[in-house]
């Protein structure tokens, strides 16, 4: 064998190596489901923001699915219930999270803390589902906020914007408990967050507030420590050292990664009667799907081997198995490339997406 052979057999194991650490850290899973949906419905009437969720129109509004760990079935069922509901209305989107919690626990009051290093409850946001300028918001049961902007996922080199603010925002806890106290049983807490359009609409690239069936991608989380007995006799906890912490999310990410928007959840925006609609899967779901299989082959490769691969075959991406993609393509220039595919729908006219070396999803 030539030192050229040895040297392309060594980066092929290597680019295999890389793809297969990649399922393993995910569980071994492909995430291959639709993402979950949920719709939510305009306020009947004004809510008052005290982190309780019993005003009329939450009343009406739709428990979540109950929260999973953040990998999927790869882990076990949360120790904890979580589950959320969704309103909206001309000024505002309102969620409203409700979590059983034995150990209400609390530290950070300065805002725009790092929250997640306590007990948080947490909602990601794109607006136009394009995997970049994405919002986060985190709050803990002291009520103290964090909320950030991302120009684009960590992965691709995105830096977090800690300065950007949710101007207007308003947000209650209700605490079902003591906060701190470990001498005796606590039963939960509950967030209430009332995000105004005007800020949601900064970078959502789309009508803000939306219009109705339009839908947004957004996805929530809870992050839980695990804490030490309390001090005897303070009550005082700590966390237990040397663990990292539980993960339980509303849509699972298949992987320990929040920042991965593609996989998100879907908010569908309806001004019909609560109960009277339904949640439209995204007929571009399984386009997506295949782009991002792309995208990650391109990225494992390029690791692998100094370059982006420059054609499909090449790349060893598995062609779409779907009837309704057409016309998978792959350009690439140097650093840089694009993946397309056409979507071909019954009674619809043909619309052609793309992704790009930093994972931007485009539509033409």
């Amino acid at each position: 064998m030539t030192a050229s052979q040895v040297m392309a057999t060594r980066q092929a194991v290597a680019f295999l190596l890389i793809i297969l650490s990649g399922l393993l850290v995910s569980g071994g899973q492909s995430p291959s489901e639709h993402p979950r949906g949920y719709v939510a419905h305009r306020a009947t009437a004004p809510l008052t923001i005290d982190g309780r969720l019993d005003d009329g129109p939450w009343r009406d509004a739709p428990w979540s699915e109950t929260f999973v760990d953040i990998e999927g079935d790869a882990r076990p069922r949360p120790r904890f219930d979580s589950r959320v509901k969704m309103l909206w209305d001309d000024a505002y989107f309102y969620v409203g999270a409700d979590m059983k919690e034995p150990h209400l626990w609390a530290t950070l009051t300065t805002h725009d803390s790092v929250i997640f290093r306590d007990h948080d409850f947490e909602i990601f946001i794109d607006p136009n589902g394009d995997n970049h300028e994405y919002y986060e918001l985190e709050i803990n049961a002291l009520g103290t906020t964090w909320d950030l902007l991302l120009p684009k996922p960590y992965r691709d080199d995105g830096k977090a914007v800690n300065g950007w603010e949710i101007a207007g925002l308003k947000s209650a806890v209700h605490l079902d408990g003591t906060l701190n106290d470990g001498r005796d049983m606590d039963r939960g807490w509950s967030v209430e967050l009332a995000l105004p359009w005007p800020a949601l609409g900064e970078l959502a690239r789309r009508a803000s507030p939306p219009v109705n069936g339009d839908q947004w991608r957004v996805n929530f989380s809870r992050v839980e420590w695990q804490l030490q007995p309390p001090h005897p006799s303070t009550g005082a906890y700590a966390t237990v050292p040397d663990t990292k912490e539980d993960n339980w999310v509303w849509s699972p990410q298949h992987v320990i990664n929040m920042h991965r928007p593609e996989r998100w959840g879907y908010v569908q925006f309806s001004t019909a009667k609560p109960g009277s609609s339904t949640f439209r899967p995204d007929p571009t779901w399984p386009a997506r799907r295949w782009l991002h299989a792309v995208y990650a082959s391109q990225v494992a490769f390029r690791k692998a081997r100094g370059r982006f691969a420059s054609t499909l075959g090449e790349l060893r991406v598995t062609p779409p198995s779907d009837s309704t993609l057409v016309s998978p393509s792959l350009a690439v220039v140097g650093r840089l490339f694009e993946a397309s595919i056409m979507v071909r729908l019954p009674g619809r006219p043909d619309e052609q997406l793309f992704i790009r070396q930093d994972s931007l999803i485009s539509r033409r």
